[in-house]
């Protein structure tokens, strides 16, 4: 029993923390590098969260397959939200650009699939990796990967 409540103790305590870290947060930084359309999903619905409902700031860099939602003629897979409509990674990355994330691909990316900066969806721009690092070690930021 006494195990049991310092764990409950300890567990609340993480929670507290991680609650008052979230209130003082001044927003997320999302490192995406699934190729997976849930996985891509559950990140914009998270970062839409983050922006629209917190008002908080969203950066999203995306790497590997997942940049290939930066392309134009890249075409995303739906996924079948919950209330069984269909909801699309790409056309939500295109939603959170609007509503003022800030998206940008990794470098690699863009030689590595045999293109240039010209193929990139409006609003999405090459990383500057000693800006991502920047954004990416900054304590009033919150940091997620898919």
């Amino acid at each position: 029993m006494k195990l049991f409540v310092n764990s409950a103790l300890i567990v609340a305590a993480l929670a507290a923390t991680s609650v008052l870290n979230a209130a003082e947060s001044k927003g997320l930084n999302v490192l995406m590098t699934s190729g997976d359309a849930q996985t891509q999903m559950m990140g914009m619905v998270l970062g839409g969260s983050v922006l629209n409902e917190q008002k908080k700031v969203l950066n999203i860099t995306l790497c590997g397959p997942a940049g290939n939602l930066a392309l134009k003629d890249f075409t995303a897979l739906d996924v079948k939200k919950p209330d069984g409509t269909v909801a699309n990674p790409k056309s939500a990355l295109q939603g959170l650009i609007k509503a003022g994330a800030v998206v940008n691909v990794c470098p690699l990316f863009l030689p590595n699939a045999n293109k240039d900066a010209s193929a990139l969806v409006e609003g999405i721009t090459v990383a500057k990796p000693p800006l991502v690092a920047k954004g990416l070690t900054d304590g009033d930021f919150s940091n997620i990967s898919f």
